[in-house]
């Protein structure tokens, strides 16, 4: 699958780039912070982060055996408009951003091995050109959660989710 690059070179010196990079969190993004608000609103209830899941999702929901992953388009390489490669040190990104990938794919199959139902929300889905409706985002990912009906849902930007029922 090719990859979007950066169209241009980076404007930033190598030490403010590096300064950005580092205070980027990992944790309690703006969009894993909109997406906990509004479950918690819908009258949902979640541990944050379980250490000892496979992936350490982002919610937990126990009694609903489901998980739910908040993923930058960047930090975890989605082929959309914000999930651009930097032009830059390419081999040392493409090297992260793929190992990123891959240890998000086990980490989601392992979740399901364990009978766990896993829910993935991209960041493009939140904000960009492409984003959807919050409201219909919070919607769907409460319904999720709710009924078991499906193993997995994918929320992207501009495109219908995707539930993968079970067979």
């Amino acid at each position: 699958m090719t990859r979007r690059q950066a169209t241009r070179a980076d404007p930033l010196t190598p030490e403010q780039r590096r300064r950005n990079m580092s205070a980027i969190r990992g944790a309690d993004t703006k969009p894993e912070m909109l997406i906990r608000r509004g479950l918690h609103a819908s009258g949902l209830r979640f541990r944050l982060h379980d250490r000892r899941l496979p992936g350490t999702p982002d919610l937990v929901f126990r009694s609903a055996r489901a998980v739910v992953f908040v993923h930058g388009c960047f930090w975890h390489g989605h082929d959309c408009d914000l999930g651009v490669r930097p032009r830059t040190n390419t081999a040392f990104w493409e090297t992260k951003i793929n190992l990123n990938r891959m240890r998000d794919a086990q980490a989601e199959v392992d979740l399901l091995a364990k009978g766990w139902r896993v829910a993935t929300v991209w960041e493009c889905a939140l904000r960009g050109r492409d984003r959807r409706p919050e409201a219909r985002i919070l919607h769907d990912l409460a319904q999720f959660i709710r009924m078991d009906s499906a193993d997995r849902l994918a929320i992207r930007g501009n495109r219908p989710f995707t539930p993968h029922h079970r067979d």
